[in-house]
């Protein structure tokens, strides 16, 4: 269970808080996946015949894949801080805990939404979303 529960209006009211950790999150998460890109794209340029390697660029990547990967866990970090569970790194899904009828479920909200408007059981996971409010 959780430790904190929200009612759709304390979840959207939240969302001055939540919003940019999660937009920043994701972000972070982008810049992650692209180092890991242009790193795979070096390791299969090196393994083809090593020429026009530059030790630097493979460094340079490593370290911007670190410090963005220490960015993201602060965020994830302040949003679970908030009492929000993250569930997706790349769209900023995030879900507030929430009693309905007695029963544990989750609001759920992600980056570019305008407003929590969408609840779905503890075991249903984003694909059983339903409208808000409940129904």
């Amino acid at each position: 269970m959780a430790t904190r529960y929200f009612t759709p209006a304390e979840a959207n009211a939240l969302l001055a808080e939540v919003r940019p950790a999660a937009e920043e999150l994701v972000q972070h998460r982008r810049a992650m996946t692209e180092a890991a890109a242009r790193r795979a794209q070096l390791v299969t340029r090196i393994a083809g015949n090593g020429g026009d390697f530059d030790p630097g660029e493979a460094r340079a990547d490593a370290e911007l894949f670190e410090r963005e990967a220490e960015a993201a866990a602060r965020c994830v970090e302040r949003l679970e801080a908030i009492g929000v569970l993250v569930k997706d790194l790349d769209s900023g899904l995030v879900d507030f805990p929430a009693l309905h009828d007695g029963e544990e479920v989750l609001l759920c909200w992600r980056a570019g939404e305008d407003e929590v408007a969408f609840w779905h059981g503890a075991d249903e996971g984003f694909a059983g979303r339903k409208p808000l409010p409940f129904e």
